[in-house]
C-alpha cells in the first residue's frame, strides 16, 4: 500500500525580525480562535506628530487609530472602515479612516481646558476624555452599496470596552482586545528624540460548531422576576482569554519583540500558526483638486467670507497639508 501524502503543516522557529506599521493575522487552531496582532511605528507617529495634541488625547487616537487598524484589515473587500466617536467628554471626536489596502488617517477634537483639569486632577483616562456618547462603526463599499453601521454606546468606558461591547452585541463573536499607546524617548535630546508607538492584538472564538459560538454571549436585559440561566463558557475560549490576559502593554509596542515571537509567547503551548503580514501607513486622501472642488460647491456668499487677506486657506483637519488659493481660482470676490 503506498504511503499517504505528508499533509502536515509547515513548521518553523517565530522570526525574531520586528516588522513596524504591520498587522499579522494568526490563528490557534486546537482552541479554535483567530486574531491579529498589530505593531505601529513610524505610521503612528507621522499621524499623531503633525498634530500639537496633548499627551493624552494622542495617547486616545493612538488606541483608536490601533482599533481601527485591527478591524479595517480584516475586509474582505474594496472599501472603507471609518471609526468615529460623538462624546460630551473633553475629547468630544474622534475619526479614523482605514481604505483598503492599507491607508490610514485620523483626527481629534478636544477641549484644552477640559483635558487641562483632567491632567492636573490626575484623571484623564480614556473613559473620562470621552465621557458620554457614542461609538460608530462604518463599513463604506463606495457608490452604489449600502454602508453597514453599528453603534455602542460610550458612558466612560474605554475604547477596549467599548469594543468588546459592539462584538457581543452587534457581531456576537466573543473576542477580546488589547490597545496600546506610548512615546518612546530616544537617546540625546532635542528634535526628534520623542517618538510614538502603538500596538494591539484581537482574539476571537469562532468555532465551526454554531451551538459553541453562542456559550458566551450574555442573554442581555431580562424583565424583573425572570430566571436567566448563567452563561456557560467554553472551556476552549476561556483557555484562550486567559492566555490573552497575560500580554503587558510593553510587549504590544517593544520594537525588540517580534509579532511572531510575541504570537508564539502567549499561544506556544495550544499551537499558533501566523500568517503573512499585512502592510499599513500614514495617507491621507485630500489634495488640491478636492479642496477646490469642494470650495466650488460652497455657496457664493461662504466663499466671499472665506477670503482674508486676498487669499482662501483651507487646512486639512487630519494631515495638517494647507491649500492657499487665489478667489478667482475658485469663484470667489475679493474683500
Amino acid at each position: 500500500m503506498a504511503n499517504s501524502p505528508d499533509i502536515s503543516l509547515p513548521e518553523r522557529a517565530p522570526s525574531a525580525v520586528s516588522i513596524d506599521d504591520a498587522v499579522t493575522p494568526f490563528e490557534v487552531a486546537s482552541l479554535d480562535l483567530r486574531g491579529r496582532l498589530v505593531r505601529l511605528g513610524p505610521m503612528v507617529d507621522e499621524i499623531l506628530s503633525k498634530h500639537a495634541y496633548p499627551l493624552p488625547v494622542a495617547k486616545l487616537l493612538g488606541e483608536a487609530i490601533v482599533l481601527t487598524v485591527m478591524l479595517g484589515s480584516s475586509l474582505k473587500m474594496k472599501g472603507r472602515f471609518i471609526l468615529q466617536t460623538q462624546t460630551d467628554g473633553p475629547v468630544g471626536l474622534l475619526v479614523v479612516d482605514y481604505t483598503t489596502p492599507g491607508h490610514v488617517r485620523a483626527c481629534a477634537r478636544y477641549g484644552a481646558p477640559g483635558v487641562e483639569a483632567l491632567v492636573a486632577a490626575g484623571e484623564a483616562t480614556s473613559g473620562n476624555l470621552l465621557g458620554k456618547g457614542h461609538l460608530a462603526m462604518t463599513i463604506d463599499q463606495g457608490e452604489n452599496t449600502q454602508r453597514y453601521q453599528g453603534l455602542v454606546a460610550l458612558d466612560g468606558v474605554s475604547l477596549e470596552d467599548a469594543a468588546h461591547e459592539y462584538f457581543l452585541r452587534s457581531e456576537q463573536i466573543p473576542t477580546r482586545v488589547r490597545l496600546a499607546v506610548a512615546e518612546e524617548i530616544m537617546p540625546g535630546t532635542g528634535v526628534g528624540s520623542h517618538r510614538w508607538r502603538a500596538g494591539g492584538v484581537m482574539l476571537q472564538f469562532l468555532p465551526k460548531s454554531q451551538e459553541r459560538a453562542q456559550t458566551d454571549l450574555h442573554p442581555g436585559d431580562a424583565p424583573d422576576g425572570l430566571e436567566v440561566a448563567p452563561v456557560i463558557e467554553d472551556d476552549a475560549w476561556v483557555q484562550g482569554r486567559a492566555l490573552l490576559e497575560t500580554v503587558e502593554d510593553i510587549e504590544l509596542i517593544d520594537p525588540e519583540l517580534s509579532s511572531e515571537r510575541l504570537a508564539y509567547r502567549l499561544f506556544h503551548e495550544p499551537g499558533v500558526r501566523v500568517f503573512n503580514a499585512q502592510e499599513v501607513k500614514a495617507q491621507c486622501s485630500c489634495s488640491r483638486d478636492a479642496v477646490e472642488a469642494m470650495l466650488k460647491s460652497f455657496s457664493q456668499d461662504d466663499r466671499d467670507h472665506m477670503v482674508e487677506d486676498g487669499r482662501i486657506s483651507v487646512t486639512c483637519e487630519f494631515c495638517s497639508s494647507t491649500y492657499v488659493f487665489q478667489p478667482e481660482d475658485v469663484g470667489a470676490k475679493s474683500n
